[in-house]
């Protein structure tokens, strides 16, 4: 990669980003976040340059930088996305730190997160703008959808579908050929052995549904 990037947001999984990207010897320009508190400070001597809808730092995206959204609450992720595609007509770009493994033949979509030691098997779909802690392993021929967030030291399991908006706690095992609801929760450490509906938050071992 050329250009180097703008990273927005400046918090949760910005500082992972960073580090993402200095694994892969890509320059940081700077941060932009909302929160006018940060601006004028640093991470790790990169500068938060101001607000993520500063047309002044907005204008770069696509002709002198990238972008990369570093974003934990979906519904913030998905405008600062549209901002993007939008104002600038760009996609943002991977984060994809050194040590993961993705196999030759998984499929992925632009703005995820994947951090260290995390593992994509063979034949795995995985959408857009989806985060992926560390040493989480998504087996062969799983699906993600968009906006998914998978926590550090998850398994899932082979064939499994987690569809959109689904967030998957740290620690958790899905077995193989589940399916994991649009927009559905599950808890740390549930091993959850079926599938889950859309919208249900589920927790323990064996994972059931929380009232």
């Amino acid at each position: 990669m050329e250009k180097p990037v703008i990273i927005l947001g400046a918090k949760g999984i910005a500082h992972p980003a960073l580090e993402i990207f200095n694994s892969n010897q890509v320059i940081v320009y700077g941060f932009l976040d909302e929160d006018e508190n940060l601006h004028g400070s640093e991470i790790n001597t990169v500068p938060v340059l101001g607000h993520t809808e500063d047309d002044g730092f907005l204008k770069l995206i696509g002709k002198k930088t990238e972008a990369f959204v570093a974003v934990d609450d979906n519904k913030y992720r998905k405008f600062l996305v549209e901002l993007l595609n939008d104002r600038r007509k760009v996609q943002p770009i991977n984060a994809i730190h050194h040590t993961a493994y993705i196999s030759t033949d998984a499929q992925i979509g632009h703005g995820n997160f994947i951090n260290a030691k995390v593992t994509l098997g063979a034949g795995v779909e995985m959408g857009q703008h989806c985060i992926l802690h560390t040493c989480a392993i998504v087996d062969h021929k799983a699906k993600i959808g968009d906006f998914v967030q998978i926590g550090a030291g998850s398994i899932i399991n082979s064939e499994v579908v987690i569809e959109e908006g689904a967030f998957i706690g740290s620690g958790v095992t899905v077995v193989s050929g589940v399916t994991i609801g649009k927009n559905s929760r599950i808890g740390a450490g549930s091993v959850v052995i079926s599938s889950v509906g859309a919208n249900e938050t589920v927790f323990g071992n064996p994972a059931a549904k929380v009232k």
